[in-house]
């Protein structure tokens, strides 16, 4: 019997036949690490239309999907290369949520981490987190850490949207998944709005309090401080060619993420500017605030070009060469899974076409 002959490839079948009875598999029957990183990722770079898709589907579901019926009225942004696995990224879960004026979601807690940028309403509603309640605009970023009780509610009128961003799938892969409501016999306790901010948002902190948890004791950043950030270093000409100026969201205490599994990030690109190529094995959604312009994407055949406007969400896989282009003054909000690779030793960049 000669390698390669038929009766070769019977006996290995038969083989890798008794071998699966046993729970196990080949590894030099497949590739389990494979060079680049495009050869296993699914997902595509992929655009969601607020104005025409996201927004009139979430007002017709109002219509007879009650906030407490559902407890969160979302939709879920499905990543089309990932068919219907509740993700929008490998890493990453997306969701646009709706509350409607008078409605109140009831707390809950759960080990994944959230985070909550806020696309349209009037100020009027708010989000509380471990009792400490938020009036939200749009541009704001907020964060709910895991296992912190957290509900929402809206005091004002006409409908209030924002994109859920969790690590969703990242907690799933390692098991724990716990997800809690409040008793309904009790009522959580309240905090003063900006409390947290007012102990560590000022580069100072309480004499005699420590702060040992993993996420930023601020939970709400508003949009309007960051903008402002944004433009004092625009006057300083402090322009990167793959960024524009782009901040992060930082925990004070630390410096760091001000989320342990995401990092969430603010950018300004003037109007006509064209960032160079760039590329990153970190997964990244993108929600522009201000202004509209151009994605360009892939390589190859398997290029694109998206039109982005404001409150639109589009994602940049792992590893995909990417570039924008601002039409007029734009500012982005992202949120990757930087900070997960960091730790985990994994992130790597590419400036440029290398």
């Amino acid at each position: 019997m000669t390698a390669g002959s038929d009766d070769s490839a019977q006996v290995r079948q038969r083989f890798y036949d008794k071998v699966a009875t046993k729970d196990l598999s080949a590894l030099w029957t497949t590739r389990l690490v494979p060079p680049q990183p495009q050869d296993h990722i699914r997902a595509i770079p992929h655009l969601w239309d607020f104005d025409n898709a996201l927004r009139p589907l979430l007002l017709e579901a109002s219509g007879w999907i009650t906030a407490k019926e559902a407890n969160r009225r979302v939709l879920t942004l499905e990543n089309p290369g990932l068919s219907t696995s509740h993700r929008i990224l490998e890493s990453l879960y997306a969701g646009l949520q709706l509350i409607l004026p008078g409605e109140c979601a009831p707390a809950h807690r759960h080990t994944p981490s959230a985070l909550r940028f806020i696309i349209e309403g009037d100020g009027n509603a708010w989000t509380a987190v471990s009792g400490e309640k938020s009036y939200m605009k749009p541009g704001d970023f907020i964060i709910t850490p895991s296992m912190t009780w957290h509900d929402h509610g809206h005091d004002g009128e006409g409908p209030f949207f924002w994109m859920d961003g969790l690590d969703i799938p990242m907690v799933g892969t390692f098991g724990p998944m716990f997800f809690e409501n409040y008793p309904e016999d009790r009522t959580p306790e309240r905090r003063p709005p900006g409390d947290s901010r007012a102990r560590y948002g000022a580069n100072m902190r309480p004499v005699n309090e420590r702060w040992d948890k993993p996420e930023s004791p601020i939970f709400s950043y508003p949009y309007e401080r960051s903008r402002e950030a944004l433009e004092h270093l625009r006057k300083n000409q402090e322009w990167d060619p793959y960024d524009g100026v782009k901040l992060q969201y930082i925990d004070p205490t630390t410096g760091g993420s001000a989320m342990p599994t995401i990092s969430a990030f603010l950018q300004l690109l003037p109007k006509g500017f064209k960032t160079e190529t760039y590329r990153t094995t970190e997964n990244t959604v993108f929600s522009p605030v201000e202004g509209r312009g151009r994605l360009h994407v892939g390589e190859g055949d398997a290029s694109k070009v998206i039109q982005w406007k404001p409150r639109d969400i589009f994602v940049v896989p792992c590893w995909m060469p990417y570039r924008l282009e601002a039409d007029e003054e734009a500012t982005l909000f992202s949120y990757s899974d930087r900070v997960a690779q960091q730790k985990l030793g994994l992130w790597r960049e590419i400036r440029g076409n290398a």
